[in-house]
């Protein structure tokens, strides 16, 4: 099979990263400047991407479509791919709820072939090796195999239920996410009462602790206008499954503190648990 192009929608850390990859086997990846940053579009010149002007001449040159964005945004910039008429295989790859994922494929059907994807794991940048979690039909997710073949990016098929690679992804997140949130109350409270070392050092006492960890604060701080809307998508996929969702809600709204840090590099421990003490 003739290598494919590819967009990419949008090259944010992840996407940038995840569509350099798709390179290796790609005759060409594509990516819209239209409503982007002048960070969106340093990245991606730094990966090497081909920058074209509007929507739909990315739509009308590329055979596959990957969507790495805000959860929020996910589901209208499908809407605005499926208005366009696009025919192609649709990688929706964003941490989203099963249910926000079917209606996402019903959205693109029948015209394009809708692949429900996660990425677990960190950008595939510096030996990082994340896994693209991919469910759907088989022809669709064997390209996206192929497309990924020799690369950092590593596939894993989980079969051809759209929501299956959503559900994973956001069960991982209910984890992962919500633990980081709750080392840094824990810290903030263990600062107030002046016993801030004395619970690193209970913690160090412990394999595997998170709350060994504090400097990842700052990390969690500056992901928060990211992860905030992972957790709430996670807290739908419980309560669809009939489970409680209060406690992913409330650690969204915790990161609902740290909005407006949004990926800064220069944010200190005490200045993270200073914002996350002000309402």
């Amino acid at each position: 099979m003739d290598q494919p192009t590819v967009g990419i929608l949008h090259p944010g850390s992840m996407g940038a990263a995840v569509a350099a990859c798709a390179a290796t086997n790609a005759d060409a990846v594509l990516w819209c400047a239209a409503g982007r940053s002048r960070a969106s579009a340093a990245r991606a010149a730094q990966f090497g991407l081909t920058r074209v002007d509007v929507l739909a001449e990315l739509l009308d040159r590329s055979d596959i479509v990957i969507s790495l964005c805000p959860p929020a945004a996910a589901e209208d910039l499908a809407r605005d791919v499926a208005r366009h008429g696009f025919v192609g295989v649709y990688v929706e790859a964003n941490a989203i709820n099963p249910e926000r994922a079917q209606r996402i494929t019903a959205l693109l059907e029948p015209d394009a072939t809708a692949v429900d994807g996660a990425v677990v794991g960190s950008p595939p940048v510096g030996g990082k090796t994340p896994t693209l979690y991919l469910s759907g039909p088989n022809a669709a997710t064997e390209r996206i195999e192929a497309l990924f073949a020799g690369t950092a990016v590593r596939t894993a098929v989980l079969g051809t239920e759209v929501g299956k690679a959503s559900a994973l992804k956001l069960a991982y997140t209910s984890f992962q996410k919500t633990s980081r949130v709750l080392v840094a109350l824990a810290v903030g409270m263990a600062r107030e009462y002046g016993v801030d070392q004395e619970l690193l050092e209970v913690a160090s006492k412990r394999a595997d602790s998170y709350l060994s960890e504090p400097q990842y604060i700052t990390k969690t701080a500056a992901r928060a206008w990211r992860w905030g809307p992972e957790l709430e998508e996670a807290a739908d996929a419980l309560a669809a499954a009939g489970l409680p969702p209060e406690m992913l809600r409330a650690a969204a709204s915790t990161l609902a503190r740290w909005h407006d840090v949004q990926d800064s590099g220069e944010l200190t421990l005490p200045d993270a648990l200073d914002r996350l003490a002000q309402p």
